[in-house]
């Protein structure tokens, strides 16, 4: 099945979704399209399958991401938590931006939804845990921002903006975790970070 998979992964990001099909994952991966039928019952099942692989290993980073700085000052976990935001956007970004661009029209919303569920939920924790560092009140809200806000600002710079990478990453994460704080915390965003 994860050769079929990777298969998939690869189709997509060399074809796009609507070139893909079964026939060409499966000389891919090496097996005869009836393989695949005994694993897979179409294009969509392999989709879904892979989109929800690709969302458990964006999860792992984040969660392993929350159990380092558990205990680190708030400034200090904002910046390894977008830190592991633009490491989650960076497991196999070409695929990640085939997601982005076709995932709506593969119907696999409910997918992304529940990852971003599950995130929210992750951050929402963290910050509970962290309530007496945070100056604005309503953590729900709060949660929502500052989870919206990384995500579009990661998914531009880690998708749209590749080339710019290796030399932008530490100053795009600084910059992000700036933002973050100085909403968090007001006051502490002039000040400079550790590690900024």
């Amino acid at each position: 099945m994860e050769t079929l998979l990777d298969a998939t992964a690869r189709v997509l990001v060399r074809e796009g979704y609507d070139r893909a099909s079964t026939n060409r994952i499966a000389a891919t991966a090496g097996v005869s399209v009836g393989s695949l039928y005994q694993y897979f019952p179409n294009k969509e099942a392999l989709v879904a399958a892979l989109v929800a692989r690709h969302n458990r290993e964006m999860l792992k980073l984040l969660r392993d991401a929350l159990k380092e700085v558990a205990s680190c000052d708030l400034p200090t976990s904002v910046r390894e938590l977008v830190r592991a935001m633009v490491d989650a956007h960076m497991v196999d970004s070409a695929l990640h931006r085939v997601f982005a661009e076709q995932v709506p029209r593969m119907g696999q919303l409910a997918k992304i939804e529940a990852l971003q569920r599950e995130t929210f939920l992750l951050i929402r924790t963290y910050l509970e845990e962290h309530r007496s560092e945070i100056s604005v009140r309503d953590l729900d809200s709060v949660t929502s921002i500052c989870v919206t806000a990384v995500e579009a600002l990661t998914h531009e710079f880690v998708i749209n903006k590749p080339a710019r990478l290796d030399a932008d990453q530490d100053r795009f994460i600084d910059e992000v975790t700036r933002l973050v704080v100085g909403y968090l915390m007001p006051g502490r965003a002039a000040k400079p970070l550790a590690n900024a």
